[in-house]
């Protein structure tokens, strides 16, 4: 056995099965050369052939370390055989998916795949109405195989619009048909438009939507795909939507009878539809032109506006025990937004403010849609807390819930909350924000209105993700400096408000922050024990004096 041959070895082939069985014929011919020598096998060849034999039958032909990490990965808690995956990601994670793949359509192609399946939906489709007994699973059949036909069509690659086959290829395309990317997208179109058919049989109008919105992307001509989709924004009640597939499937074809005959039953509601959309878009303009004059009006008088986090949860499953305290307690006296904005005046060009006057210590609160800035506040207190009338001062304020008949004007202390203080940017979602600039303001109202249902149930959805957001980057934020969100700042500091001041010069102070739009005043009876109580926790920095 010369040196040579065993030189001419091949170290790895490609094929784990041919190396296996080279070398077994190569043991098999060195050991028939050895018996073979007048001396006999030597001790180098037996030890040779021990070598290979324990190759054969530990390693199977694996390369150097190969073994050992396939074995590694078997006893991996996270490994799945690929026999036993339950859905594609299992598969994928085997890391055998494109050999499973390959071995379960082998002679196959993704082209001839996408037509058997497709006829395979047809013909599902077709067994569903002629089924006497009305059974759905033709039509649930017919879903599988048309999303496996799509599947397929996703496969393919398609050819140059300028491709020309030659003979061979024409023969061949009987077998193996080739598309151009449109003739692609038009079978897409079809599959997606015959799917959306199999959900409509189920009535599954949102899947129908889906599909159907797929096929016209794919082929805009596709009229059947058009009146589905109108099919389905009808029966989901999206009634502009319906009438815009109409008008659309209608371009197409003029004269299709199904889309005339629902355009003729839908007008009237697509045509109220549209005008609601117009009010509504017309009143977002004037609310953003209302938002910007306040903006900057502000900006003018250097009045500082403010914003609270509108939700208390940043996902549906977190916990909120005892609802209604907790978002009490999470928005203080700013739930609910009022949706009211500061109001410019058409006769002498100021501005009214919305104000809230809250009064913890009998748990009421007073709210003023239109309160002018050059307004006193005592005389707007003289109204709605009158001095009482005999000289015995025996007698009864107005309020119902005001039991000992305190609540007059010349017994009260008026307070606000100074908010904004220290580092702003890094805010507790307890605190106050400072608005900084007009886009924050316009998006912070427009937010809030869609919470309360204004824009209806999709845009609510929308803007709850989008203050889900807002509140999820400033708990990581404060967690990131703090350490936990239990490490509240102090409570607010507070200025008392002299009764003959005027609501303008409380919004100029340099320390006022109007959250939400909303100015709001603090009132106790002087005597009250709530109000010592309030003044232990809040610590009163200064008062506002009216001016000479």
């Amino acid at each position: 056995m010369s040196s040579s041959s065993k030189a001419s070895r091949p170290d790895k082939p490609a094929d784990t099965d041919a190396l296996i069985e080279k070398m077994k014929a190569t043991k098999e011919e060195w050991d028939a050369e050895a018996a073979a020598s007048p001396d006999g096998p030597d001790e180098t060849d037996a030890l040779l052939s021990q070598a290979i034999s324990m190759a054969i039958e530990q390693g199977k032909g694996w390369a150097p370390g190969e073994r050992e990490k396939y074995l590694e990965t078997l006893l991996d808690d996270d490994f799945i055989p690929p026999l036993f995956a339950a859905n594609q990601e299992e598969l994928q994670k085997s890391g055998l998916a494109d050999a499973f793949t390959t071995l379960h359509n082998e002679g196959e192609t993704p082209a001839r795949n996408m037509l058997q399946c497709r006829k395979k939906g047809n013909e599902s489709v077709a067994l569903g109405r002629k089924n006497v007994a009305k059974n759905l699973s033709y039509y649930r059949d017919a879903v599988n195989h048309y999303y496996e036909a799509y599947h397929w069509a996703n496969r393919i690659t398609p050819k140059d619009e300028d491709f020309v086959p030659t003979p061979e290829e024409l023969l061949a395309a009987e077998d193996e048909p080739f598309f151009t990317e449109k003739e692609l997208d038009e079978m897409r179109s079809i599959i997606c438009s015959n799917c959306a058919l199999a959900h409509m049989c189920l009535k599954n109008w949102g899947f129908v939507r889906d599909e159907a919105k797929k096929a016209v992307d794919f082929n805009p001509t596709n009229v059947k795909a058009w009146y589905r989709l109108a099919k389905a924004h009808q029966m989901l009640q999206n009634w502009e939507e319906a009438g815009n597939a109409i008008d659309s499937g209608l371009e197409q074809s003029s004269e299709n009878k199904e889309l005339l005959q629902l355009q003729k039953l839908l007008a009237e509601r697509v045509r109220k539809a549209r005008l609601h959309r117009q009010q509504r878009e017309r009143a977002r303009a004037e609310r953003t032109h209302r938002i910007k004059d306040v903006w900057r009006y502000c900006k003018e008088e250097d009045i500082a506006l403010g914003r609270v986090s509108l939700v208390a949860t940043v996902k549906d499953d977190e916990d909120e025990d005892n609802e209604a305290d907790s978002m009490e307690q999470r928005w203080h006296h700013h739930y609910p937004h009022t949706g009211q904005l500061p109001k410019r005046q058409e006769g002498n060009g100021g501005w009214t403010w919305p104000v809230l006057f809250v009064y913890p210590s009998h748990r009421q609160s007073d709210f003023i849609e239109t309160f002018e800035e050059d307004e006193i506040i005592a005389l707007r207190m003289a109204q709605m807390f009158p001095e009482q009338e005999d000289e015995d001062g025996n007698g009864e304020t107005e309020m119902p819930w005001d039991y000992n008949n305190e609540f007059r004007c010349s017994n009260l202390a008026v307070y606000f909350e100074v908010h904004c203080e220290g580092d702003e940017k890094v805010i507790h979602p307890d605190s106050v924000e400072r608005l900084k600039d007009q886009g924050s303001a316009m998006r912070f109202y427009e937010s809030s209105r869609a919470l309360k249902g204004d824009e209806g149930p999709e845009m609510a959805n929308v803007a709850r993700c989008m203050e889900r957001k807002h509140l999820h980057h400033q708990r990581k934020a404060w967690i990131k400096k703090h350490g936990s969100l239990w490490s509240k700042p102090a409570p607010c500091p507070v200025i008392q408000v002299h009764p003959a001041v005027t609501l303008g010069q409380v919004l100029r102070d340099k320390k006022t922050v109007v959250p939400n739009f909303l100015m709001t005043f603090i009132l106790f009876p002087l005597d009250h024990p709530s109000h010592n109580d309030f003044l232990k926790e809040h610590k009163c920095i200064g008062v506002i004096e009216p001016k000479d």
